[in-house]
């Protein structure tokens, strides 16, 4: 069998420590690396944890459950998938952090990865798909730790939920949302969608979605389905006001019915404020009209799913 050996590695004006801490907080990977759309932990122990990760190969959602090892002395941390996504046979590696002079540091991320049945056409998809992340990753963390304006920085990304109290099942609450297929039928709002599952709980949607004016805009999103009680997603194609959308689409069972709850994650881009708000438009004004757009919609859809989940009672 091949086993091929890669490396990428990346300069960052960042003390190492802080470097490390953002790659060891892997809960918040789907926020800094663009490939990645969710991660779950599964268990945690001294220095190990196991991690599945829901995340785009060349453009293709794949899953695969790691376990990691970290070691906050060394700066490093290996991780080896336990079951890995065809075509990927086996595939392991490390980040090692180096600190530098002038409070900068090299972060390295090290592959070594196998093919199924050694076959050269998926060891080049492979190499293709660790090359692109790998290159993506690094320049995304770069960009995240060194931003110097942390307050504008968490001005800039907020996070606010919507929830509705149901008469009704939060099983039905949930299939209504899950079966985001039948929205053009069910939601008002929704003009079009094209929804795919190839993989079992790993939906990809891409729809167009009414605004108030009556302008429709286009949005792509993974979604990962947790159970019958979450359903974690990543929008990778986004209005122009927004460079991050993820959200948690979230049903509970109460002694009286169900909570369902949309809860969003946003950072706005700033370079589009003024064309699409006018010259004036602040930051404010637009986390107040972007918060006022994406609840509008997800309280429409909770609307309706608890109307469905109340019928179906």
């Amino acid at each position: 069998m091949t086993t091929r050996e890669v490396e990428h590695e990346i300069t960052i004006s960042a003390p190492a420590a802080a470097v490390y801490r953002l790659l060891a907080e892997v809960t918040n990977w789907p926020r800094i690396f663009p490939p990645t759309i969710y991660v779950d932990r599964e268990e945690t122990g001294a220095g190990e944890e196991r991690i599945r990760i829901w995340a785009t190969a060349n453009g293709e959602p794949k899953t695969w459950t790691s376990r990691r090892t970290l070691d906050p002395e060394a700066l490093r941390i290996t991780f080896r998938q336990e079951v890995p996504a065809p075509p990927v046979a086996a595939m392991g590696g490390t980040w090692i952090v180096e600190p530098l002079d002038g409070g900068s540091c090299r972060v390295r991320l090290l592959h070594d990865y196998r093919a199924v049945d050694d076959d050269p056409h998926d060891l080049l998809w492979i190499e293709r798909a660790v090359d692109r992340n790998s290159t993506s990753e690094l320049a995304a963390l770069k960009e995240n730790v060194e931003r110097v304006h942390e307050a504008e920085t968490q001005e800039l990304t907020f996070s606010f939920t919507d929830s509705v109290r149901i008469d009704g099942a939060a099983k039905d609450a949930f299939a209504f949302v899950n079966e985001a297929g039948l929205w053009p039928e069910r939601l008002p709002h929704v003009a079009r969608v094209r929804f795919t599952e190839d993989t079992p709980g790993l939906q990809e949607l891409e729809m167009d979605t009414r605004a108030k004016d009556g302008s429709t805009h286009t949005t792509k999103s993974y979604r990962v389905v947790l159970g019958e009680h979450r359903i974690a997603y990543k929008q990778v194609t986004l209005p122009a006001l927004m460079t991050l959308h993820t959200g948690v689409w979230t049903f509970e069972e109460t002694e009286t019915g169900a909570t369902a709850s949309s809860q969003h994650t946003v950072t706005l881009n700033t370079d589009n404020i003024a064309r699409i708000l006018g010259p004036e438009a602040t930051v404010a004004d637009a986390r107040a009209y972007v918060q006022s757009a994406l609840s509008t919609n997800s309280l429409a859809t909770l609307g309706h799913a608890k109307e469905y989940a109340e019928r179906n009672r």
